[in-house]
């Protein structure tokens, strides 16, 4: 087993619709509230170590297929960049799909899906593992897909003998019924208090586009 380092870099990796989703469900959040700068720096204090990047992925809808989702996460993503967080966006791609509904009839509804997110992750955390980037690389996601990430991320300590640890961050509560991390990882379980620390103070729900064509 190498030697743990003394200081450990950490570097966090955010999948936002994912944190999104989760925080909605672990506490009640309709809006994605979170200051990912504030968060990770506070995983890095809890957990002593030191935050060295943000990286923050997340899929957007096009402007025509849902303009206030468009503009909030347009906002939020141009003040992350300034930041100095790392941000890669992929358009939501859109399509109907047929649902059935508890009355047996059904009804055709548009379903975004997001393409790409999974992927760029896991080629971030393994490129910047051989890079030597980091020593800890925490994944704000509990996508299972990603467990053979942290399978080839052993891999590149055991050849590199070098310490590397990656660790899955979520929110949880009594509410929130999904409480496993990613497989082979270390779980960071994010509860309510936590993550209010976090939230962002800006607000960035846009304002109502001015159409000429209305009276």
């Amino acid at each position: 087993m190498p030697p743990e380092p003394s200081t450990k870099r950490l570097v966090a990796f955010i999948d936002g619709q994912a944190l999104f989703r989760s925080a909605k469900d672990a506490f009640g959040y309709h809006f994605p509230n979170y200051d990912v700068q504030k968060l990770a720096q506070k995983i890095a204090d809890i957990k002593g170590w030191k935050l060295s990047k943000v990286y923050f992925y997340t899929g957007v809808p096009a402007l025509d297929e849902n303009a206030f989702w468009h503009d909030f996460w347009s906002a939020k993503l141009a003040v992350m960049g300034t930041r100095g967080i790392e941000v890669f966006r992929r358009t939501i791609r859109y399509q109907n799909e047929e649902v059935r509904l508890r009355d047996g009839s059904t009804q055709t509804i548009r379903v975004g899906h997001e393409k790409g997110i999974d992927v760029r992750i896991a080629l971030d955390v393994v490129r910047l593992a051989l890079e030597g980037v980091y020593d800890v690389g925490v994944i704000f996601s509990q996508d299972q897909d990603l467990s053979e990430v942290v399978d080839d991320v052993k891999l590149i300590s055991k050849n590199q003998k070098r310490w590397i640890k990656i660790a899955s961050a979520y929110p949880v509560s009594l509410l929130y019924r999904n409480s496993r991390g990613i497989n082979g990882s270390d779980w960071i379980k994010i509860d309510k208090i936590i993550y209010d620390q976090c939230i962002d103070a800006h607000d960035y729900k846009p304002k109502p586009r001015f159409n000429p064509l209305l009276p």
